[in-house]
């Protein structure tokens, strides 16, 4: 079984600039030990508060905590003067929102910048997170994860919330995470700037389904909506990767910092997989590739004149089976996607397809697919990891930070990992 470790002792923030905005729930009282926590790990902290959040935890704690005055006022004439907001949007490696109501998700979903800390969000170019804390029926409002959905898309880090009792004596989802868990967090993100599990390595991607015609207004298809390949993109460029992100039609906006290449079909995906896999140290295949293809679509129309239709098809190229055989083969990372059976089947294709790991999920009716969580198991050789049901996002964090460490600990760190990971689980 696995025994590894890449990093001796705590994750360290060394060097890391952290804007941390504060907000008008109850969980800000939790802020000072979230602070000393992330100075503990060697980050710099400057706090930025709602004017909701001073109703909950005063400045003067906060200055004692972070060794900073706290900012507040957009308004400040001193501060702003000097166009401060701007300045601190600039000097973030990391802007953090500890605790973040659901108001102030929406405020941010749309764009709006009336106080301090929604315009430095607006301004900074940084990696931004958000550790969500409020009722859990107000977490569960559709309004509140349709906010969350897009702020994920958007390439923001959602972090929780925690399950348990709550300060109004409810319980449910809705808590804010343990401050040392934030804290660990933070360091998976800033880590963006070279200094990530990937740094220095480059990934290639392939996300969503592929199209392949019938005639000029149908196609073969499937039901991937391409997230989990997008956060794995995401989740690689976190790691501090050069990603290449080729990708299927989808509805999903690109994610910060990734190279994104559009296709439609199976031969596209093929083509421009092998147009960039020559150079790259990973390769993730997350697309969920067709099959088999019309042998010969129409150029027409097909009218509806018979009572049944035979369509004769043909396999499509397989995109894992061609990167395989390349002469400098890839180590790699099997996913699959089952609807029954799944560790038996998933066991099997390890040793059939003589894998070193593989990532499996059961995907069917309201699981899997079109979802915006998941849950897998990863096997390898001697070992297997339980991951349960959690956003595609942070799913994805887990796997990518799994697969570099399980890849460090077979070749050691000093040498430059070939790595090619499998999947249609989305």
């Amino acid at each position: 079984m696995e025994n590894f470790c890449i990093r001796g002792g705590r994750a360290k923030l060394s060097g890391m600039n952290i804007v941390l905005g504060i907000t008008g729930g109850i969980a800000a009282y939790k802020a000072p030990d979230l602070v000393r926590r992330m100075r503990e790990r060697g980050g710099d902290v400057q706090i930025v508060m709602t004017a909701s959040a001073e109703e909950f935890v005063t400045g003067t704690a906060l200055q004692a905590v972070s060794g900073r005055p706290v900012r507040s006022n957009l308004w400040d004439k001193e501060a702003e003067a000097a166009m401060s907001h701007i300045e601190l949007a600039r000097w973030a490696d990391v802007v953090l929102i500890a605790p973040a109501t659901a108001e102030v998700m929406a405020r941010i979903v749309s764009g709006a910048a009336p106080d301090l800390l929604s315009t430095i969000c607006l301004a900074t170019e940084a990696p931004i997170a958000v550790a969500p804390a409020m009722n859990h029926v107000m977490w569960s409002n559709p309004a509140t994860q349709a906010n969350r959905q897009v702020l994920e898309e958007r390439g923001i880090h959602i972090l929780g919330p925690d399950v348990g009792s709550q300060a109004c004596g409810e319980t449910g989802a809705g808590r804010m995470l343990p401050p040392d868990t934030i804290a660990a967090a933070v360091f998976d993100i800033a880590v963006t700037k070279g200094e990530g599990l990937l740094a220095g390595k480059k990934v290639v991607v392939t996300a969503g389904p592929t199209r392949e015609p019938i005639d000029p207004v149908r196609y073969i298809t499937n039901r991937s909506s391409g997230k989990m390949g997008y956060a794995m993109a995401r989740a690689a460029a976190a790691q501090g990767a050069d990603v290449t992100l080729i990708s299927g039609p989808v509805n999903l906006p690109a994610p910060p910092g990734v190279d994104v290449q559009q296709v439609l079909t199976a031969e596209e995906m093929h083509r421009a997989t092998h147009e960039c896999i020559a150079d790259a140290d990973i390769f993730v295949a997350a697309a969920a590739v067709a099959d088999y293809r019309p042998v010969e679509p129409q150029e027409q129309k097909i009218k509806k004149n018979e009572e049944s239709m035979n369509i004769a098809l043909v396999r499509c190229p397989d995109i894992l089976a061609s990167v395989a055989a390349l002469d400098a083969a890839p180590l790699t990372v099997g996913f699959a996607a089952e609807t029954e059976r799944v560790d038996d089947y998933a066991r099997a294709k390890l040793k059939n397809k003589k894998l070193d790991m593989i990532i499996a999920n059961q995907v069917g009716e309201d699981r899997g697919f079109d979802r915006d969580d998941n849950a897998v198991s990863v096997f390898w050789s001697d070992g297997e990891r339980r991951f349960p049901e959690a956003s595609k996002s942070e799913l994805a964090r887990d796997l990518v930070d799994l697969i570099a460490r399980r890849f460090y600990a077979a070749r050691g760190t000093d040498t430059q990992p070939r790595l090619t990971v499998i999947s249609n689980t989305d």
